[in-house]
């Protein structure tokens, strides 16, 4: 059976994408993002094939691509395509899955279904992903009451930029999560600063361990 871990955030475009290549590194893991919106630019798979350091064929591919960089829904409603939520069933994988959501949980996959639908029905462990900028705190402890409010299990909460100290304790504090640590900004970003600094952010046990 397939040891997977939900990646989520709080917004979109926090890096989410780089922490779920980080995390699929350090596990010698497995990639998947079910739902890709917008294909003009590098996509979230391909962010990861670049910096995870996976072998080949560890990056599976979407099941939805869709070309326009919005909600998975419209994207879907502009190309013509109806996005079925039984087609994205957990694949069954000889290692462990990181899977790395749209967005935040709100957001919507057809006119029924959002991504915490999904989730609830997955039942696996999720790592919400946050800014540290201003307006965090509220966005961070929403998530969590609507992870909670679905029994969907939470290994714990990763900021993502610049220390911000009494933020971060306040969210864990206030969500009662673990904060599983901090990933700043790199530059260069690349395969092996990624690595250097999950290693040095993260602790592998703590995040395997589950809630």
């Amino acid at each position: 059976m397939t040891r997977g871990i939900v990646i989520t955030g709080t917004d979109t475009g926090i890096g989410k994408t780089v922490f779920s290549a980080g995390l699929a590194g350090l596990l010698d893991g497995f990639y998947w993002k079910p739902v890709q919106s917008g294909l003009e630019e590098e996509t979230d798979s391909e962010v990861v094939e670049r910096l995870a350091g996976l072998p080949a064929g560890r990056v599976l591919p979407e099941v939805y691509r869709l070309r326009e960089p919005l909600s998975p829904h419209r994207s879907a409603e502009i190309d013509g395509v109806a996005i079925e939520a039984a087609k994205l069933s957990l694949p069954a994988l000889p290692g462990p899955l990181v899977i790395e959501g749209a967005g935040g949980l709100m957001v919507p996959l057809n006119r029924q279904t959002r991504f915490i639908d999904i989730f609830s029905q997955w039942r696996l462990p999720v790592i919400l992903c946050a800014r540290t900028t201003l307006g965090t705190i509220n966005h961070a402890l929403l998530s969590i009451e609507a992870l909670r409010a679905r029994s969907i299990p939470i290994v714990g909460i990763v900021f993502i930029g610049d220390e911000m100290a009494d933020t971060q304790k306040t969210i864990a504090e206030f969500g009662n999560v673990r904060q599983l640590g901090r990933l700043p900004h790199l530059d260069p970003l690349t395969s092996a600063t990624l690595r250097d600094a999950m290693i040095a952010s993260f602790d592998l046990a703590l995040i395997a361990g589950g809630e």
